[in-house]
């Protein structure tokens, strides 16, 4: 059922609502998503500015150097299998619940409940990340042009509010906001690519080791794979605006193809390109000495000092839109939930005129503003620690998601064989379960690394995504009549 807009006037209203309280909320969110705009949301999601500054260098001293960029080429391979499953189960979970609502299709209640658990725990996790790093990007960005500057929680702070403006409002705002932002950011490095590729690389030429399985193979290729995959979260969010989607059927398929195409490609080209800049050795010792600066030191080598300080503004707005993007896949994580009974049924309002979930957005604005008031007062480093532990957490949970997504398209289609294809039901999400759970278990043994060097906070990370999974079955045998679906 779509929500009206307030009627005119002389029309008569809609039942049970009157005309003089156009806030009186609803169950329902109505848009007119297409495929770009979807594109815009996920793709914002995974913050391609953010990742090709900050991810690139790191994948390259800490994973396989010169041959990192195949890293994000065969995460995307591992990805693509993972969606031929995904979409073909599409068309038989009408739920706008993305994972858990797949999951429970598949592998049942209390497994689909466990699901979205552990995928609110997920999501929470990468935007407190995100926050904390915005808001030391954005005091650095003033320092950098000696402004004086509160301190980062002060920002994380302000950019809470503005996207809990944004979020309360329709859909189609924040994927304007998003159009715009990702348009900008991904600019940027487009032109460096160029510039890198058009004159040449640097002095030892392009880079041949995005195909040379020598340099693929070496350092460590686990913890390459390990932090290229990390950078595709938010890719897989497209089911949860079918609500908001025109066309769902052909929508959401079409915009999660599309994604991870982007997403892949864009990652495997830049990569390379900044490789190519500093040459095979060259660009493993640069990513040692400082990976912080790596890529604006390449932009204002390749581009001037101007396109350098663009950049460095764009890194804030990168950060900005991938909260917003994740800020707008939880609230409609909690109105799903909200409106099966799972979370309380306040979360399942839609605002009347907005056609948003606005009482889901307004609760994970106060989540995030605790979030990051404890971190402000545990004395928690912004970027070493809030970023780093948070988002530690978040890549496990997500990697766990697609691989009981993939069991679950699994078992759906040998249980009731509404599609017999064997590549699109079988074949794709088998080798899809195979290679995630692969990236499972690296990233299981090097979760402390990803927590920060610390073992406890590994263990700990480690079982905080376990309880919180097995919490599904556990609050499923106390209310088994509540259903995750509409």
């Amino acid at each position: 059922m779509a929500i009206s807009d307030p009627p005119a006037t002389g029309a008569p209203p809609a039942a049970g609502v009157s005309p003089r309280t156009p806030d009186v909320a609803t169950r329902n969110l109505t848009g007119s998503l297409g495929v770009s705009a979807i594109v815009f949301m996920v793709v914002a999601a995974a913050a391609p500015l953010t990742v090709v500054a900050g991810a690139v260098p790191i994948g390259i001293v800490a994973g396989n150097g010169a041959g990192f960029p195949a890293s994000y080429a065969i995460s995307a391979v591992i990805l693509a299998l993972f969606a031929v499953g995904f979409v073909a189960m599409t068309p038989h979970v009408p739920q706008a619940g993305a994972f858990y609502s797949y999951v429970q299709r598949g592998l049942g209640r209390g497994t689909g409940l466990g699901a979205a658990m552990l995928a609110l725990l997920t999501y929470i996790t990468i935007q407190g990340a995100v926050f904390g790093f915005v808001g030391q990007a954005i005091a650095d960005l003033l320092a950098r042009y000696g402004v004086a500057s509160p301190p980062w929680w002060a920002w994380s702070l302000a950019v809470v509010a503005v996207i809990g403006w944004l979020g309360y409002r329709h859909i189609d705002l924040s994927s304007k906001v998003l159009g715009l932002l990702l348009v900008a950011e991904v600019a940027i490095v487009v032109v460096l690519d160029v510039a890198i590729v058009g004159q040449g690389g640097g002095e030892e030429g392009l880079s041949g080791g995005i195909v040379d399985l020598a340099e693929i193979t070496s350092g460590s290729p686990a913890l390459g794979l390990m932090f290229a995959i990390a950078g595709f979260i938010g890719f897989e969010a497209t089911a949860v605006f079918r609500d908001e989607a025109r066309d769902p059927q052909r929508t959401i398929p079409r915009a999660t193809y599309l994604s991870l195409a982007v997403i892949g490609v864009f990652y495997s080209v830049s990569s390379w390109a900044i490789v190519s800049a500093w040459g095979d050795a060259g660009a493993l010792e640069r990513a040692a000495a400082d990976p912080g600066s790596m890529v604006v030191e390449t932009t204002e080598v390749f581009l001037g000092t101007l396109a350098a300080d663009v950049l460095n503004v764009l890194l804030v707005t990168s950060l900005f839109a991938c909260a917003l993007s994740f800020h707008n896949v939880l609230a409609r994580y909690y109105f799903n939930l909200g409106n099966t009974g799972v979370l309380h049924s306040g979360l399942g309002n839609a605002h009347t005129r907005h056609a948003s979930p606005s009482s889901a957005s307004l609760t994970q604005t106060v989540i995030s503003v605790a979030l990051m008031v404890v971190c402000a007062l545990a004395g928690l480093d912004p970027v070493l620690e809030v970023f780093t532990w948070l988002s530690g957490i978040a890549t496990v949970g997500i990697v766990g998601l697609m691989l009981l997504t993939c069991a679950a398209v699994l078992v759906f289609f040998r249980r009731t064989r509404v599609d017999t294809r064997p590549w699109q039901t079988l074949v794709a999400p088998a080798l899809g379960f195979l290679g995630l759970a692969a990236v499972l278990v690296v990233l299981l043994q090097n979760l402390a690394l990803l927590m920060g060097g610390s073992t406890a906070l590994g263990a700990g990370a480690g079982v905080l995504l376990l309880l919180t999974l097995l919490a599904g079955p556990v609050l499923h045998r106390f209310r088994p009549d509540v259903p995750l679906s509409r």
